[in-house]
């Protein structure tokens, strides 16, 4: 998805309008997500950039990227350019001998 939305569009309330750009942002995700894993691939990973136009968007990591439109609407933009496109992801195993991570256990 490469798309620039209108976050104050005339007739229309900006907060209900971003309430919908973050709906079809997800909507997004979530359909990309249950596309069927190519041999070899463990997860959908996503590239994502965000800015007031292509030529400023900033890559970010898909978590950051519902923070960073609210953030655009809050600074009073116009318009906000987001991309997020799907791509193979891979995990990647721990070297022999590392420990697994671990919560820490508060003292007593």
């Amino acid at each position: 998805m490469k798309k620039t939305f209108q976050l104050r569009p005339e007739g229309k309330h900006p907060d209900r309008v971003l309430d919908a750009l973050k709906h079809e942002i997800r909507k997004y995700i979530k359909r990309e997500r249950r596309r069927d894993l190519p041999e070899g691939v463990d997860f959908w990973d996503f590239d994502c950039r965000i800015g007031t136009t292509t030529e400023d968007a900033l890559v970010v990591h898909e978590a950051e990227l519902i923070g960073r439109l609210d953030a655009a609407a809050k600074a009073g933009a116009e318009q906000a350019y987001v991309e997020v496109l799907a791509k193979h992801g891979h995990r990647k195993r721990r070297p022999p001998g590392e420990a697994t991570p671990q919560a820490e256990e508060p003292e007593a």
